[in-house]
């Protein structure tokens, strides 16, 4: 396992193509009218999913880690939790989170990418394709994206196509878009505070 720190997170990356085998323990909690559900496994958090329904979230994660074992533990996981929701909405963490990331070598190559995205920027999947030295990967890329299994903490919402358009997202364009605006209006404000205090 290759452990990688990025400001507010851990990220521990499995051996490429290796599986969770443990039970999973999940919790499910609600942040500004849409439902989330975090998985943990002993080395940290594997799954944030978003959805309206708590039974579709559950159905994700049935889906995502098929032959293992999940136990809902709200109690244990309150913190995670909050954790998250503190990430989804730009707030400090009061300390890292701690993520599970499993897929392929390329994959994990694409999601580590993604993580350098600074808040409040964009990058297409050429360009993403072109930093990880395969100019000619772009739906790899785009696959990669779909394959994401942590919401917000890896932000695949922050790549785009080539004309700035938003494509599909695993968890609905609309919450794309706003994950999106909200990001921008935040590096906004933090580059007209930084812009007075140097003044």
């Amino acid at each position: 396992m290759m452990t990688i720190y990025d400001p507010g997170l851990k990220l521990n990356f499995r051996v490429p193509g290796s599986k969770t085998r443990e039970p999973i323990r999940y919790s499910i909690g609600k942040n500004a009218g849409d439902m989330l559900l975090i998985g943990r496994s002993s080395a940290g958090v594997c799954a944030i999913f978003w959805d309206e329904d708590p039974a579709l979230l559950q159905e994700q994660l049935s889906k995502a880690f098929p032959d293992v074992q999940c136990i809902r533990d709200d109690a244990e996981l309150t913190q995670d939790l909050e954790q998250v929701v503190n990430l989804l909405e730009q707030r400090p963490l009061s300390q890292p989170l701690e993520l599970d990331v499993g897929g392929t070598a390329f994959q994990q190559k694409v999601w580590q990418a993604l993580c350098a995205i600074p808040t409040g920027e964009t990058r297409s999947y050429r360009e993403i394709a072109a930093l990880l030295g395969r100019p000619e990967a772009s739906r790899a890329v785009a696959g990669a994206c779909a394959a994401n299994l942590l919401a917000i903490a890896i932000p695949c919402h922050r790549v785009v196509r080539s004309d700035g358009a938003l494509s599909g997202y695993r968890w609905g364009v609309a919450r794309k878009r706003a994950l999106l605006d909200q990001e921008e209006r935040i590096a906004g404000l933090a580059a007209k505070q930084a812009s007075v205090l140097s003044a």
